[in-house]
């Protein structure tokens, strides 16, 4: 399963509003899972079985809790059993159909 998410806290007392360390501390608890991720500038896309996964986005979500009074957490799941890999062959494939259509349509 691929799983995106976003966890942030909420009432950090912090004049300029930002979560960074926050969200770093999140960062670094999927990092240190050993599973398939990538972060973005929104969210951080993590693949495993179902337990793995959620257990990871568990305790990144205790890890963004000392922040703040309140923590958000924001998630979409892809389940597709019998599918690894998906993290980069979605993309794969989606590049490969943008190239086909460029293709067919003449454009570059």
């Amino acid at each position: 399963m691929l799983v995106a998410f976003s966890v942030a806290p909420s009432g950090t007392g912090r004049a300029d509003g930002s979560v960074h360390d926050a969200v770093a501390a999140a960062v670094r608890v999927v990092r240190d899972s050993g599973l398939p991720h990538r972060t973005t500038s929104m969210f951080t896309e993590i693949e495993g079985e179902w337990d793995e996964v959620f257990d990871v986005v568990r305790r990144a979500t205790e890890a963004v809790a000392p922040y703040g009074s309140r923590v958000s957490l924001v998630l979409k799941a892809d389940i597709r059993p019998g599918y690894t890999g998906e993290l980069d062959g979605k993309i794969e494939r989606l590049e490969a159909a943008i190239e086909r259509q460029s293709a067919d349509d003449g454009t570059d």
